[in-house]
């Protein structure tokens, strides 16, 4: 028997300025269910989160918490306001007070000292605060509104493995696919105010949502013949038994307010970039640069060539001087020793990252013709501001909306409009994903997979790293940078371990408590039983039947008519692959947790 909800929305209705941004939106999430929910920037994801945590009042439908189930919701912007430190902020989301030491915990886990005026934080400290508070107090439900926005890739899969380990029932809004894909079990679609669900994680949701989109399409066509032929009927019909002619007239009547009220699915961004004349054959070529702030190398005699057409990205914790890089790179910065060559008829396009540094006064339409006239300068072509505008999803009316009342994502359009407006050869783009939505970020690889010059970009996406770049530059520590060769996951095969986590500012200690959620104690505290013990000696040949395992569904699943063939056989083996990659996951995990127990016993 399926447990009861712990939190159920029902028929939620919300109109804002006129407009009904949900009409009849649903969510139901029950004892440790993973839940995530997608949309389009706009769609009312982050109203519905809010409307869940009692932030928000809706016009109509239900709220429903289990009483006595502890909710917590990670916001994009949290209220700092009354607060002197990170860590008071932290521990006020603490429902027992005695837990202080897990608070400080978690703040040492993401990077903090607990020490930090809440004034003035960056994006990343604030989001890291943030999330601490969150996941602090254990709760029964979390509510994550972008997670992943301002982290460095090593903090998002420790976030990602952290949440793994919890039975916390979790709601995700996140434009990182694979943070998705690797957590939730359950995908919500919120699409033109209603909601849709999917008992499959959010690997699954762009074919479900493409088969109802084309559903949809067939549907429609056929509501449109079927008016044809009852305006035909009406002029040219029997005109006998009034009464049938009357519900006749009723029926079509009907049909013409269902085609009236009809919302069509929003399309998508026509994004192009501006394409300059063909750089040199060499763009860049750095010969033992270096970089210092102080006692701090930031770069050490790094060294690179980057050819016409290469897709470079560049990772690190935050921090770690990459936008310091790719400023001596492009000869925005002047490095301290060593040289930097440009190549010949280079022409630089640059998006950053900082979606505040846009004038919150500034209109749409404003920003991007610079205050004068009526036209864009695309490609060195002149168009409308309107037409333009409707290319990176903007209505008409949103031309004089002043750009300190744009959403996350239209903000990180806008940018998006405005860099690649400008004719160019070289791409530089800093974290340009943040705040988009699924679409756009499609849209937006085909645009990066189809221009003619080269790019360089820094970000934390890593299926978006994955699907671009044809190498990747990573910090090694002391100012030491290595570029391998393809994407985020092949660096990884390549380098033979992760990237490393920011080191907590308090300075880690070697028996720093473990992670919330870790079920192997320290080894400090205890000493090996028989159970670990048998575990240690009988997960190997787990691990290596679950291997096995995988290998056979993927092999199964890899024939393409399988799923023409036996679409429930399909489903079935899809579902076996997913609970076995979860077993090998869990297996390995324990084994490590063990293997390092065993280790620092015998070197203690």
């Amino acid at each position: 028997m399926a447990s009861p909800p712990l939190l159920q929305l029902t028929g939620i209705k919300l109109t804002f300025g006129g407009t009904p941004l949900l009409s009849g939106a649903d969510l139901s999430v029950s004892t440790g269910e993973r839940v995530s929910l997608v949309g389009r920037n706009g769609s009312g994801k982050s109203t519905l989160l809010k409307i869940a945590a009692r932030l928000v009042e809706p016009d109509s439908g239900s709220v429903f918490v289990q009483p006595g189930a502890v909710v917590r919701y990670l916001a994009q912007e949290p209220d700092f306001s009354g607060y002197q430190t990170t860590l008071s902020y932290v521990e006020s989301g603490l429902i027992n007070e005695d837990d202080h030491y897990i608070a400080k915990n978690l703040v040492e886990e993401l990077g903090l000292t607990g020490l930090e005026d809440p004034a003035h934080l960056s994006g990343g400290e604030a989001r890291r605060a943030s999330l601490a508070r969150a996941l602090a107090a254990n709760p029964d439900i979390l509510l994550l509104d972008e997670p992943t926005n301002h982290l460095d890739l090593s903090t998002i899969e420790w976030l990602e493995k952290d949440l793994d380990a919890r039975r916390t029932a979790l709601v995700l809004i996140s434009h990182d696919r694979r943070f998705l894909s690797n957590l939730s079990r359950t995908t919500v679609w919120l699409d033109r105010g209603t909601t849709k669900r999917l008992e499959r994680g959010f690997a699954h949701f762009e074919e479900w949502r493409d088969t109802l989109l084309a559903e949809e399409e067939i549907a429609q066509h056929k509501l449109d013949r079927r008016i044809v032929m009852e305006e035909h009927w009406m002029r040219y019909g029997v005109t006998g038994r009034r009464k049938r002619n009357m519900r006749r007239v009723g029926n079509l009547q009907a049909l013409r307010e269902a085609r009236r009220t009809y919302r069509g699915a929003a399309g998508s961004a026509t994004i192009t970039a501006g394409a300059a004349w063909a750089s040199g054959a060499l763009v860049i070529e750095a010969k033992n640069i270096n970089k210092s702030y102080g006692d701090r190398a930031i770069v050490s005699d790094f060294s690179i060539r980057i050819a016409r057409g290469d897709r470079i990205g560049i990772v690190g914790p935050n921090g770690s001087g990459k936008t310091t890089l790719i400023n001596m790179l492009i000869g925005a910065d002047d490095p301290d020793k060593g040289t930097v060559k440009l190549g010949s008829t280079l022409e630089v396009a640059t998006l950053n990252q900082h979606r505040d540094s846009l004038n919150p006064n500034v209109t749409v339409a404003d920003a991007l013709t610079g205050g004068s006239g009526d036209t864009v300068m695309v490609n060195g072509q002149p168009k409308h501001v309107i037409g333009y505008m409707r290319d990176f999803l903007f209505g008409p009316e949103q031309a004089r909306t002043p750009l300190g009342k744009l959403s996350g994502g239209e903000r990180g359009r806008l940018m998006l409009a405005q860099a690649l407006a400008k004719p160019s050869n070289l791409l530089v783009l800093d974290e340009p994903t943040n705040d988009l939505d699924m679409e756009t970020l499609d849209v937006l690889e085909d645009v990066i997979g189809d221009y003619p010059g080269t790019v360089i970009l820094i970000s934390h996406d890593r299926d978006f790293l994955d699907r671009l770049v044809s190498g990747v530059i990573v910090p090694e520590g002391d100012g030491r940078w290595t570029e391998y060769a393809g994407g985020y996951s092949d660096m990884l095969v390549q380098r033979g371990e992760d990237l490393k986590r920011e080191q907590p500012a308090s300075e880690a200690k070697k028996d720093a408590p473990k992670p919330v959620g870790s079920l192997i104690p320290s080894a400090a505290k205890q000493k090996m039983s028989f159970k670990h013990k048998h575990a240690l000696e009988t997960l190997p040949k787990t691990i290596a039947t679950l291997q096995a395992k995988v290998t056979d569904l993927q092999t199964k699943l890899a024939d393409p008519k399988l799923y023409q063939r036996d679409r429930a056989g399909f489903e079935k083996i899809s579902s076996d692959l997913g609970e076995t990659q979860r077993k090998l996951a869990a297996a390995e995990e324990q084994w490590l947790e063990l293997e390092m127990m065993r280790e620092e016993m015998a070197g203690g």
